[in-house]
């Protein structure tokens, strides 16, 4: 039996996660660690299941709250939706046969370059500047969708601030854009990953559904801020979510 105080500590982990993740991604690697914290002796499956309930009520709601306001390429974006689905339901298939003592080392050095190439180019994501053709655009949505829709499946936090990264990057979109492209991206994975571990019973719904309603509070006021102060302070914050994952991300790996 889970305790009230456990649950709203849950809830409140759920609020913060859901809070970063609309603007900048990575919500998961608040909302994770508090969960296993908490949880403790529960199965690990079902700590993610549990957590994608959450994650996707609230990444749906930040999604809808951008959709409004910031206009998206739907064709490439969509495409890597898609594609991202399907990865991800393959990833959470996976996620008890593969040693996750090896992904933290590899999304600490992942994090690292991230957070290097944004220090050093000064507007990288202040410009909305898309520098691909459409068909370009669609190749780069699959591979995109592949490579972090298993990820996020697998394993999932840091998938947003991925996907931000990866539409800054490849793409040539704002932070704004950005966001608002990885949310409909994000609602994909979370969905395909969600039905698999439904699907084989490894969901706590007593815990989920509270969860689910303090991430929705949280990405509301998130998107909100963001669309408000634009993407200077999204850049910003994203310096701060990442350099906060990689000093966690470092204790983990170099502690033990």
């Amino acid at each position: 039996m889970i305790s009230t105080l456990t649950i709203a500590l849950l809830c409140g982990a759920a609020f913060l996660a859901g809070l970063v993740d609309a603007i900048v991604g990575g919500g998961g690697l608040i909302q994770l660690p508090a969960m296993l914290l908490l949880l403790k002796g529960t199965p690990v499956p079902t700590i993610l299941g549990t957590g994608k309930v959450s994650s996707l009520m609230g990444t749906a709601a930040a999604l809808r709250r951008y959709a409004g306001q910031v206009p998206l390429q739907w064709r490439a974006v969509g495409t890597a939706a898609a594609v991202a689905g399907l990865f991800s339901f393959l990833g959470a298939r996976v996620v008890s046969m593969l040693p996750q003592e090896l992904l933290p080392p590899l999304v600490l050095g992942l994090l690292v370059v991230i957070a290097l190439y944004t220090f050093w180019r000064k507007d990288f994501g202040s410009l909305h500047a898309p520098r691909l053709t459409p068909s370009r655009e669609m190749l780069y949505g699959v591979l995109i969708g592949s490579l972090i829709g298993f990820y996020d499946g697998f394993f999932g936090p840091g998938t947003g601030s991925f996907l931000l990264f990866a539409f800054v990057g490849l793409f040539g979109y704002d932070f704004i854009t950005s966001s608002a492209s990885a949310k409909l991206v994000n609602v994909a994975t979370n969905l395909a990953a969600l039905g698999y571990f439904a699907y084989t019973g490894q969901i706590l719904w007593s815990v989920a559904l509270p969860m689910a309603v303090s991430n929705i509070l949280g990405s509301t006021l998130g998107a909100h801020l963001a669309l408000r102060h634009g993407t200077g302070f999204v850049r910003g914050l994203f310096l701060v979510v990442v350099s906060a994952f990689i000093i966690k991300l470092s204790m983990q790996v170099f502690g033990g």
